[in-house]
């Protein structure tokens, strides 16, 4: 059974948390410089300002949500997008990242 890993401080530049077999909740901020991977969806209630890589093992339908989008990179399933090709509009505002027919769509919500 997959399990999920909850961290509930800031990932602080330099660091990287790995949620091996599930999904990685972060209930604070992920900062420049820090990077979140999980095999399943990722979930930050707090600034994306660092990478995030959801579906690092191959899970096509893997989703990243955050509260305020600001990111560096996010990647799902090896395929990303860096800050300089997301919409400036998203920029600090809650988002939702997902695959749809192999391209990667950066919407959002709320």
């Amino acid at each position: 059974a997959p399990s999920n890993l909850v961290v509930r401080l800031p990932v602080r530049a330099g660091q990287q948390v790995y949620a091996r077999g599930g999904d990685l909740i972060v209930e604070s901020s992920v900062n420049e410089g820090a990077e979140v991977v999980a095999d399943g969806d990722i979930h930050i209630y707090g600034a994306l300002r660092g990478r995030a890589l959801a579906g690092a093992r191959g899970r096509g339908d893997a989703r990243i949500w955050c509260q305020s989008l600001d990111a560096e990179l996010v990647s799902i399933n090896g395929i990303y997008r860096t800050r300089d090709d997301m919409d400036p509009a998203l920029f600090g505002k809650p988002a939702v990242i997902e695959v749809v027919d192999e391209k990667m769509t950066i919407r959002g919500f709320g």
